[in-house]
């Protein structure tokens, strides 16, 4: 016997042979998903091309029927089909994802019922029913009865009919869940493979499907010569001729000659007449023996009972065989029916009576009163002379199950047993009760299970505290895997522990050094918290704590007196803890004490046993949870330590512009991120912004960000313009030999001009809030990341209005699980144009700035869970260098121009009230030396600038790339000693390279910074 029914599940009766499973396809299911609803329809039904044409007919339609279900994502799916057998029937031969309690109402439904499989099949349509019900009823079989009592309202139910020649044909249906729309695209894809199995499976024979799939494991097929009407000696008999292609049904004698009581015109009626007289319970395994023999080309032999006119049943048995024509088909089934009911009452009253001698038996009539009980019965309901013709629901011991009348009658109207227990009239007692059905009224079973019910009740007990205390501990297994300081393990245990064992009270304790330390507390007060911290310690020879810690095992205190017996002087400890019990769990780590947690309990108790195993188990699962949590302390400290280091540890405080920045990494804990922000102070007042991201956590993302911010402010000092630090960077990036990527935003800010020069790296565009709140971003296509970007970059400049607020950020900042980068960089332009209105004042300090970061990142940072990565924000308020603060002049190719540039800087320090003889004369003597090194060893226009900004700079400019050096000379030598001069009289000096030839610049401190 073939069993279709379930996914991949493969079982098979003895009588056939193994069926393998369905065709494993070898196509990646991920892919087929991905591609485009009509395209995998079509890779679906080319993989049912590829089933092997020698497959079998059931594994085909199986494997058949999955596909459908997991291409229009329905819950499970059916097969039904029409037998070889009764007409107007469908069967259910194969279904895949359905319970068994949904399935068993669809094994036998009508073709000319309302459910969605017979319409299709009867209409050659396709049929829709928005809520699952069960179909209709067949003769002896309804389905409503069966039907699951908890089922989801809603489901949908679609059908596809199935061709199989002529006008009859089958069904394939799918069930959807409740608000699931069925489109014409996933109707069509049914179609087609009902087509499919059609055409496939035509010639196959499952187009006339054998119930025997339906699993009938009672008839078993005999060999054809062994059911021959010739081989059946008892008398009388009846003899009938079933026509396979007509349904006919005739008999050489009346049916009711044999069969006294039936009515005489089922024969006339033909198949599906017959059918209606076989009881309800024996009608699947009858139908199931007919196709056994009809499919096999055999016989059988089976017993059933059939409806007699007057409403009553008679048994018969029942043999046959088929006869087929000379092509091997069935064409018609020869059999006999015998009267068996003597025989089979008869067995089975015997085989009752000798199997329950030993039980009470009860025989109830049709009225329900009782007409014979046993010796061991009579013990329970009463002598027999005064029980016998009473009513069974009269009786004491019934009065315990008031439902024991509506179970009876239930019992007789289906037909077949059923058994419970009911409690005895004492309350103490318990009892089963067997109903049997049969013919004469109703059979009752009663045995006493008090014993069975009392072992029961202590198993039950038994498991229920286990199943508790395994509760107990894999939830605080769960709970101490999620904790990861020494606080979470705490509350992990107060949470999961503290009630199941009934305490009110647990303080965890830590060893440091030789004390021990509270680490946590819960039902105790602050108060006595403090007065515990440090109270016990290692050396301590009358503590219960360290006796715990060095015996390794739970101590148990039941009572204050017995607390106070085994540790003397410790009353202050018990009257301010306020507890009348505790339980002491050491808390040890490969044999070393690293605590210990203290259970209290408001009232005196005695441990017992369970509970005591309970808490050595918990004892293990905190010490290790503790341990960890100490060592990620730890690890947390120092990944702190080191991310507070490789970023600034403050920002440098400039006049051209007020700053403040925000970095949260993307874990809490020891992963350090690779974001990295910079502002770094330029000549001729000019500053440097970075901002970077190194993507990636760990130690080693760290690593390179601190090796690349390093790098960058060497190469700023260089004075390059920003194309080529990141070409710099790229160089480094690609030396690391890492798999990095590395993006990053390098922009120099020109106070004087209000420009902002920059290049990007994959990193997102600054934004720019204007003074009247509008926002707008740089402009600019970002180079690829560094490490796979090809020089050259490209550099950009900008004109900022005055006192602009630039924003430069890493995309974790605006982009999210729930948020793309676009709407996140909307948002954060939102959130800029309100906070630049409600802050107009261009002279906001450095805490306006940094108040306006943290309320940024937390809005647009998530509040609950960690980030997916690394946000960086750097704010930055630009300012102008008044005119008022620049000077410059033209000098003459000429040995005068010296002179000419001494007399310019003494007028302009005395316009800008510096007219400090020291810092003038200082000043002479600088630009003399700085213009007489141009006119001698360099050409082309010169021009001196002087800034007063954060210090009071000098430029003198000129077209020739030649960059000077400091030199050692020797005391003859007569020149080369301009540099060492300057170096020695400034505070900080250099060249820049400029477009139209360089600038060599110095720095001194302004008389008020000075002093």
């Amino acid at each position: 016997m073939v069993n279709t029914r379930g996914g991949d599940a493969e079982n098979t009766d003895s009588s056939t042979p193994h069926v393998p499973r369905p065709l494993r396809q070898t196509h990646d299911l991920r892919t087929l998903q991905a591609v485009q609803p009509m395209n995998r329809h079509h890779m679906r039904m080319q993989l049912l091309d590829a089933v092997d044409e020698d497959r079998r007919g059931v594994d085909v339609l199986l494997t058949a029927l999955q596909h459908a279900v997991a291409e229009v994502h329905g819950l499970g799916g059916m097969v039904h089909l029409p037998g070889a057998g009764m007409s107007g029937i469908l069967y259910l031969v194969a279904d895949s994802g359905l319970p068994e309690s949904i399935t068993r109402p669809w094994l036998i439904i009508p073709i000319r019922g309302t459910a969605p499989p017979s319409k299709a099949a009867r209409n050659d349509t396709i049929a829709w029913q928005p809520d699952l019900a069960p179909p209709d009823p067949v003769p002896g079989r309804d389905p409503a009865a069966m039907w699951p009592a908890r089922l989801t309202a809603g489901i949908g139910h679609l059908a596809v009919p199935i061709a199989s020649g002529g006008s009859r044909r089958g069904a394939l249906s799918v069930l959807f869940a409740p608000g699931t729309t069925v489109g014409a695209a996933e109707r069509a894809f049914l179609s087609q493979v009902a087509a499919w199995m059609s055409g496939r499976l035509r010639s196959s024979g499952i187009l006339n499907p054998s119930p025997t799939l339906l699993r009938a494991p009672e008839n078993k097929p005999v060999p054809r010569e062994a059911a021959s009407p010739s081989d059946v000696e008892e008398a009388p008999s009846l003899t009938y001729t079933w026509d396979l292609h007509t349904g006919e049904l005739t008999s050489e004698v009346p049916v009711e000659e044999v069969l006294a009581g039936i009515d005489p015109k089922v024969m006339s009626g033909g198949i599906e007449a017959w059918a209606e007289l076989i009881h309800p319970d024996d009608l699947p395994d009858a139908v199931a023996g007919f196709d056994t023999g009809i499919q096999r080309r055999g016989g059988f032999r089976n017993e059933y009972r059939i409806r007699r006119q007057d409403g009553t049943y008679v048994w018969i048995e029942a043999s046959a065989r088929t006869i087929t024509d000379a092509e091997g088909k069935p064409v018609k089934v020869i059999g006999t029916l015998r009267d068996s009911s003597e025989t089979h009452a008869a067995a089975e009253t015997v085989g009752r009576a000798l199997q329950h001698m030993s039980d009470g038996f009860v025989s109830l009539g049709t009225d329900w009163r009782i007409e014979f009980l046993n010796q061991a019965a009579e013990r329970l309901l009463g002598a027999a002379g005064d029980v016998a013709g009473a009513l069974l629901w009269d009786i004491p011991l019934v009065h315990a199950a008031p439902e024991l009348e509506q179970r009876c009658r239930a019992t007789a109207a289906e037909g077949r047993p059923a058994g419970f227990d009911i409690p005895g009239p004492d309350g103490a007692s318990w009892y089963h009760l067997r109903l049997v059905p049969v013919p004469e009224g109703l059979t009752l079973y009663i045995t006493d299970t008090t014993e069975r019910h009392l072992r029961e009740a202590e198993r039950v007990a038994a498991e229920r505290a286990a199943a508790e205390r395994a509760s107990v501990v894999q939830r605080i297994t769960r709970e101490l895997a999620e904790a990861v300081t020494a606080q979470d393990v705490m509350t992990a245990v107060a949470d999961v522990v503290m009630a199941p064992l009934g305490a009110s009270g647990l303080i965890m304790l830590g060893v440091v050094g030789d004390r021990l330390d509270v680490i946590g507390s819960q039902g105790y007060s602050e108060h006595f918290a403090r007065l515990l911290d440090g109270q016990w310690t290692l050396r301590d020879t009358a503590s219960p704590v360290v006796d715990a810690l060095r015996t390794h095992t739970p101590l148990c205190v039941s009572s204050p007196e017995e607390f106070l017996k085994r540790y003397p002087g410790t009353e202050m400890l018990v009257k301010e803890g306020g507890k009348q019990a505790w339980a002491f769990l050491p808390l040890a780590v490969s044999g070393r004490g690293i605590g210990a947690a203290v259970i209290g309990f408001q009232e005196p108790r005695v441990l017992d046993d369970e509970e005591r195993t309970l808490l050595t188990a918990l004892s293990g699962l905190i010490a290790q949870a503790l341990e960890r949590a100490g060592l990620y302390d730890d690890a947390t400290t120092r990944a702190r330590t080191l991310q507070r280091s490789l970023l600034p540890q403050a920002l440098p405080e400039l006049p051209e512009v007020t700053t403040a920045a925000r970095y949260q990494s993307a874990k809490q804990g020891a992963d350090v991120g690779g974001d990295w922000y910079d502002v770094i102070p330029l000549s001729a007042a000019r500053v440097a912004l970075v901002i970077g991201d190194v993507m990636g956590h760990g130690m080693a993302e760290a690593a390179t960000m601190g090796r690349l911010r390093t790098a960058v402010r060497t190469l700023s000092e260089l004075e390059l313009p920003p194309d080529e630090i990141l070409g710099h960077l790229n160089d480094i990036v690609g030396e690391l030999d890492t798999d990095a990527f590395v993006t990053c935003l390098y922009g120099i800010y020109d106070p004087v001009t209000r420009c902002l020069s920059y290049a990007s790296a994959g990193q997102p565009p600054p934004a720019v809030a204007h003074p009247d709140g509008t926002v707008t971003f740089l402009s600019m296509t970002p180079d690829p990341p560094l490490g796979v970007a090809a020089p050259p970059f490209e550099t950009r400049e900008t004109l900022l209005p005055a006192d602009s607020l630039l924003a430069l950020y890493s995309d974790g900042l605006v982009e999210s699980k729930d948020r793309d980068v676009t709407s996140g960089m909307n948002r954060l332009a939102e959130l800029l144009g309100e906070s630049v209105q409600a802050m107009p004042d261009s002279t906001a300090d450095a805490s306006d700035l940094d108040a306006l970061c943290a309320a940024l990142t937390s809005a647009l940072l998530p509040a609950h869970g960690a980030l997916i990565d690394d946000a960086a924000l750097l704010l930055v308020r630009t300012h102008s260098l008044d005119a008022e603060n620049v000077a410059e002049w033209p000098l003459p190719e000429d040995p005068v121009a010296a002179g000419q540039a001494r007399s310019l800087v003494r007028a302009q320090l005395t316009d800008w009230d510096l007219a400090d003889e020291d810092l003038i004369m200082t000043t002479e003597l600088l630009v003399s030396e700085l213009v007489g090194n141009v006119v001698r060893h360099a050409y082309g226009p010169i021009r001196l600038r002087m800034l007063r900004s954060r210090a009071l700079i000098c430029e003198v400019s000129d077209a020739s790339l030649t960059t000077p050096h400091i030199r050692h000379s020797s005391a003859t030598d007569e020149g080369g000693r301009g540099l060492q001069l300057i170096s020695a009289l400034c505070q900080r000096w250099g060249t820049r390279h400029t477009p139209a030839g360089k600038s060599i610049w110095t720095e001194q401190p302004l008389p008020a910074a000075s002093g």
